[in-house]
């Protein structure tokens, strides 16, 4: 008898044990108002301007989204000294608030977690010869390939290269920026596989316009020609491309080129010679015009050219030709 009301005693004391919760993982953070959701952002290192969002177990006072400042800093109530987060991980920021929190007297043991909420500190620019130039943060895995593709793609403008200028390096300091030279052809074409760069954002990747050409005057095809291929151009390409001498060219043609002060310079050149090559051919430059007058040695009106090379001379800097 005595046994079984042990038993039973003994039964009637484990019941309510049993119906108690058990701790578990899932009841971290409980006691302290939420941030939000756990971040869909990959897990990259915190930088200035983030957002970043901490939860203190049972401290409502502490839990909060706190934006990392311009020194890489942020700060939380009660606690005196700024606390470094930019460099950090999300997992070490963490214990970094944990041994202060402790070290100040805040909580004995506090249980923090910290979340990316937003990156700021990775931006990545790209521009120039793209169909919608942008700035966007580099978040996870982001390719030089990638970068184009969400500006929309290369421009039909494009010139032969792409220019990525990296940001000083934050490990060494006074040190300088670098800019990378890839070959756009090797690059869409996966030639170089290494072409294809990995960023890591501050990045300001730029596509130069490919150079242009004016040719105007007595040839087939005047107007504003492209040069796509990274080479150089020169008269005997220019005339190349606006399908030959007219009947009735002159002998001399002259390059017209906006120096480095602005000012407008006028190289004659041995057209006929050059195109029976018995004279160098002379190199051209972007923005140059090639003018071809007749056998006469007329010269076109600033209003003839200007309807026939359109708008483009004014972009180029050159000052329309005055009748001679």
């Amino acid at each position: 008898m005595r046994w079984m009301t042990f038993c039973l005693l003994a039964i009637a004391f484990a019941v309510p044990i049993a119906a108690q919760p058990q701790a578990t993982s899932s009841h971290v953070g409980a006691g302290a108002t939420s941030v939000g959701q756990a971040s869909s952002l990959p897990v990259e290192k915190i930088g200035p301007d983030d957002l970043v969002g901490i939860t203190v177990y049972d401290s409502p006072e502490l839990t909060r989204a706190v934006r990392v400042d311009s020194e890489g800093d942020i700060r939380l109530p009660m606690v005196q000294r700024h606390i470094k987060a930019a460099g950090l991980y999300p997992a070490d920021l963490e214990k970094t608030i944990t041994t202060v929190l402790i070290a100040e007297n805040v909580l004995v043991d506090p249980v923090v977690t910290v979340e990316v909420v937003e990156y700021r500190s990775r931006p990545i620019t790209i521009s120039g010869a793209v169909k919608n130039p942008m700035t966007f943060q580099a978040t996870g895995t982001v390719t030089l390939l990638d970068a184009i593709s969400r500006a929309g793609g290369i421009a039909d403008n494009a010139g032969p290269e792409v220019l990525v200028s990296h940001p000083p390096s934050s490990m060494n300091e006074g040190s300088i920026a670098l800019t990378d030279r890839i070959s756009l052809r090797s690059l869409l074409s996966v030639e170089d596989p290494a072409s294809n760069l990995k960023l890591e954002g501050g990045e300001n990747i730029r596509i130069p316009e490919a150079g242009r050409i004016f040719v105007a005057g007595n040839v087939k095809k005047s107007g504003m020609f492209t040069i796509t291929d990274g080479s150089e151009s020169s008269v005997i390409k220019a005339v190349a491309l606006s399908e030959g001498l007219d009947t009735y060219s002159g002998r001399i043609g002259y390059i017209y080129r906006v120096d480095g002060s602005g000012r407008r310079i006028e190289i004659p050149v041995e057209l006929k010679r050059i195109m029976a090559r018995k004279s160098p051919d002379v190199p051209l430059y972007a923005n140059d015009m090639l003018y071809v007058p007749s056998s006469s040695g007329l010269r076109a009106s600033a209003k003839v050219l200007e309807v026939t090379l359109g708008a483009g001379l004014a972009i180029a800097g050159i000052v329309i030709l005055a009748t001679r």
